[in-house]
């Protein structure tokens, strides 16, 4: 009888560790516009994405993405206005 206790005790102690967002799930995402070079088209980054892909590069290199409209180059938007 005390190892369910014990358990119960665990999962509930569990459950309160899960209610407190351990993972950062509502923590808002951050995001970057990028536009494609060839076909101008917009699409969003998450920042931690543009993070990843930006660390092995040199001060004056960009991040590149490929484009999920027509598989071009897309790069960071900067302050371009929407079409």
């Amino acid at each position: 009888m005390a190892k369910n206790k014990e358990q119960d005790d665990l999962s509930k102690d569990f459950l309160k560790w899960l209610e407190e967002d351990p993972f950062g799930l509502d923590e808002d995402i951050k995001i970057i516009i990028f536009k494609c070079l060839d076909c101008g088209k917009e699409d969003e980054v998450p920042e931690y994405v543009f993070e990843e892909f930006h660390y092995d590069l040199n001060d004056n290199e960009e991040v590149e993405v490929v484009c999920p409209f027509c598989n071009g180059t897309m790069r960071r938007a900067r302050n371009v206005p929407s079409d």
